[in-house]
């Protein structure tokens, strides 16, 4: 299961960390959000040895929202080496994904 994290987490477990990081920028009210969310735990089985996922609650850590310029949700953004490098904006299928996460991870 995909775990939640707060700014401090992300500061240790997404900026300061090497390799592939997908990182779900997610609300509770958000439908799309609740729709994706089986995928992306699924995704933290299946990629674990080639990357890491993690979700951030917008309401709860805005100002990550704000330094990543989140204006809608779901947003995720994938970091290598603790620098974004794509960000992707709405409902993805797990097949896009996981396609996305292992293309950064080679």
């Amino acid at each position: 299961m995909a775990k939640i994290i707060n700014s401090v987490e992300f500061q240790n477990q997404i900026l300061n960390k090497e390799g592939v990081v997908l990182v779900d920028f997610f609300a509770e009210w958000c439908g799309p959000c609740k729709m994706i969310a089986p995928i992306l735990n699924e995704l933290t089985t299946e990629v674990e040895n080639k990357a890491k996922i993690y979700k951030v609650d917008i309401d709860k850590s805005g100002e990550l929202a704000d330094k990543y310029s989140i204006m809608s949700v779901p947003t995720m953004i994938i970091f290598k080496n603790g620098k974004p490098v794509e960000q992707i904006v709405g409902f993805q299928s797990k097949d896009t994904l996981k396609t996305k996460l292992e293309y950064y991870a080679n």
